[in-house]
Formats: structure tokens, sequence, C-alpha cells
């Protein structure tokens, strides 16, 4: 099974430019072509939030036909910037969204892997928590199904990425979720977005990642007076691949073309 996950695509109305710079429609475009040109065809689309800037019904409509051309299934969460409702209409008729609440769903007939959103944005706020109502709904959901090997997807990373702009705006309680997926060895991957950049480590006896942005990269200045600051970089994307017997590996793939291919390994 191959499970793209693309993140913090940051859509604009027609003809805006993220933070008055980039193009980030036309990054999120040539990401959608470059998942419509993989071969083999993906089975899924993951998107982990932020995909719109500022929440806007109009941001929304232009999400809705750059999703158009892609001819793999979708699946999504809200970040920080989503607005909640105006999330649910643009999604409206997709038989995993929640009909009110956080988005949170599970998903399994899509293949092998089970997908489990985990909505842990707070509206008006830019950082996330993981509450206990989330962590009860999260063990439950998990016990449903012990044996199916699974993702989480969610937001803002629950851990301290050392990036000081950061940080204030990541996702609290993050104990509260490493204990509950601790108890269910069948999660193999928890998937984040928010820090437009591509980190990895062992959290709650599991692998958590978080992938870039199709937008801009977030600078890693790990110095504590560090000043928020971005690059563009380019535009990537994660590509997780299950096979029975051997598991999950998970890809970070720049997207684009590049020189190549040549005839050598």
């Amino acid at each position: 099974m191959l499970i793209v996950q693309l993140s913090d695509p940051h859509v604009r109305p027609e003809g805006a430019l993220y933070q008055g710079v980039v193009d980030s429609n036309a990054q999120f475009a040539g990401a959608i072509a470059h998942v419509n040109a993989l071969d083999p065809r993906p089975d899924l689309v993951l998107l982990s939030g932020d995909l719109v800037d500022h929440g806007q019904d109009d941001e929304y409509a232009m999400l809705a036909r750059m999703l158009e051309p892609l001819e793999v299934p979708v699946l999504a969460i809200p970040g920080n910037h989503d607005e909640r409702e105006a999330f649910r209409r643009a999604f409206a008729g997709k038989p995993w969204l929640p009909a009110e609440g956080p988005i949170d769903y599970a998903v399994g007939d899509h293949g092998v892997v089970r997908i489990v959103a985990l909505d842990v944005t707070l509206p008006g706020l830019h950082h996330g928590v993981v509450s206990e109502e989330a962590a009860a709904w999260l063990d439950e959901v998990l016990t449903a199904e012990p044996a199916r090997p699974t993702m989480v997807m969610m937001h803002q990373p629950p851990f301290a990425t050392g990036i000081p702009y950061m940080d204030p705006y990541s996702c609290r309680e993050g104990q509260r979720l490493a204990e509950v997926v601790a108890r269910h060895p069948q999660v193999e991957r928890i998937l984040c977005g928010h820090v437009h950049r591509f980190m990895q480590l062992r959290f709650g006896g599991t692998i958590l990642c978080t992938a870039p942005s199709t937008t801009t990269a977030i600078a890693l200045q790990l110095r504590g007076d560090a000043r928020p600051a971005s690059y563009i970089e380019p535009p990537a994307m994660l590509l997780h691949h299950w096979r029975e017997g051997r598991g999950l590996v998970s890809h970070f793939v720049p997207v684009g073309t590049f020189p190549g291919p040549y005839p050598f390994a």
C-alpha cells in the first residue's frame, strides 16, 4: 500500500501569494501533478493540515478546484490555519467527515493500513492539545482493531522541536498521547505537519514523523534566541510504503523535475 502525505499547502485565493512572497497554489498544483505521475499509483493521499492560509471560504473554494485533478482518494485534517466549520463545508459529503465537533475519524477501506485522524487543533489558537476526551476516543478506536497496521494523523507535533519560534505552537499534553499509543503496538506511524520540515523521532513506542510543506521551509535554527525565518526550498512530500512481512518504510520525496535519470546506481 502506497500512501502520500502532503502538508501545509496554505492555499490562497486566486492570484494571492502566501506571505506576499510565494505562489503556494502553484506549488500545491505541482505536488498534485507529481502524485498523479507516480508509478505505481498511490492508494491514498493524506493532507495533514493547514490546507488554506486564513480559513476563508474563497480559499477552500480554490482548494476544491485544485483537488479536482487528483486521481487518488483524499483524507484530510485541519490545521491551525484552517477554520473548522469552513473545512467541514469544503469536504461536505465525504463519508469520513464527522457532522460536528473535532474532525476525528478512522478509515480502513483504502487498503491494509488503517488511518486514524486526530484533530488536536483549538479554534482561534495556533497550538494544539490532546484532551482527555481525545485520548479516550483514540484509545477506544485503536482497541477496536488491535491487529490492523495503523497510522495516526494529526497536525501539530506533540514534542519540542528545538526551534524556539515553533515550540510554543506545538501540541500540548503529548505524554497523554504517548501513553495511549504505547498500549497499541499496531500503530506504525504518527504523522504530523505544522513545522514545514521533515523530522523523525521515537514516540510512545512507535515512530513519529513530520512532513515538509509544499510551500516554504521553516528555517532549522536551534539557537534559543533565533528569530523566525523561512526559506523557499523545493517543495516536498512523504511517501509511506507498506508491504506485508516488511512493514512500513517512509520516504522523503522532493517535488519537481531534476537532472537524470543517469545509468548508474
